[in-house]
């Protein structure tokens, strides 16, 4: 299914995106404004909230509805969820993107870092897909977009935590597509590697991690806006596991047809990364 055909399948074009202020989030609410669809946006920052409702009604959206929230609050998620549909008498579609990131080893990340992330990226999606799901059932379908990340099936080491909340996002899509299904509820999970993004901005990680991830992203030469398309025409198409770019699909190939020789390789690349960081350090 290309963009227009979404369009025509869904002509009421009600969407609601979490995590809507910025990165990939926005990125989507751009890509539908400039199609006519109405937004209801979702996000804790409140003026980032603001200066993209004002942007987007430029870009052609008729409606944009803004939430100052935290989805860890599923109350509040089901009341500004509820309100959004009640105003456009239905959703059409949703993108769960709101999410965290932590970084270090099993051993030095502490428990209320475990907490944090799972509370925002397992339990906020969570909130989320169970308030948004009986509008979508009400109004005879649509889709749901979840955002895990590559390191849902990468798992690299130094990642437990993030990996483990994303991996959990992987698995409740799946579940949902098969429990929704004969509702005509399509249930996606998108599964990018690195690209531009703010995910680093508020990540609890260690100055080494943290400035890895960065410079990974800005190294990747792949903008949010390109991802957004990506996964949404791919999710419209009926996809329901989108891994992106090119080399991320190889990658999740190569895990599930040898999950044993997958980790060994993994094993000599971190050996072979810390070589080098030490050889770094001794000037050598």
């Amino acid at each position: 299914m290309s963009l227009g055909t979404l369009d025509s399948k869904y002509p009421a074009k009600r969407a609601l995106i979490t995590g809507g202020a910025s990165g990939l989030g926005l990125a989507t609410a751009e890509l539908l404004a400039a199609r006519g669809w109405r937004l209801g946006l979702l996000d804790r920052d409140a003026a980032r909230l603001a200066a993209a409702a004002t942007d987007l009604r430029a870009r052609g959206s008729p409606l944009c509805e803004i939430y100052a929230l935290d989805t860890t609050d599923e109350a509040h998620v089901k009341s500004a969820v509820d309100d959004f549909a009640a105003r456009c008498g239905g959703l059409d579609f949703a993108m769960n993107s709101a999410g965290v990131a932590v970084a270090g080893g099993m051993i030095e990340t502490p428990a209320a870092d475990w907490d944090w992330i799972m509370n925002i990226n397992v339990l906020g999606v969570a909130h989320s897909c169970r308030a948004e799901l009986p509008h979508l059932v009400a109004s005879g379908g649509g889709i749901i977009i979840n955002i895990a990340s590559a390191a849902s099936f990468a798992c690299s080491g130094q990642m437990s935590a993030y990996n483990a909340s994303k991996a959990a996002v992987v698995a409740l899509s799946e579940t949902l597509y098969q429990e929704f299904a004969d509702h005509n509820v399509h249930v996606a999970a998108a599964m990018p590697g690195f690209f531009k993004t703010r995910l680093m901005d508020h990540a609890r990680a260690p100055a080494a991690a943290a400035g890895f991830a960065q410079k990974m992203m800005h190294a990747s030469n792949l903008e949010a806006d390109e991802v957004a398309l990506e996964i949404v025409s791919r999710a419209a198409a009926g996809a329901t596991h989108i891994v992106l770019p090119g080399r991320y699909r190889w990658l999740w190939r190569f895990k599930r047809l040898a999950p044993h020789t997958y980790l060994r390789w993994m094993v000599s690349l971190q050996r072979r990364s810390v070589a080098r960081a030490a050889a770094r350090r001794q000037g050598k």
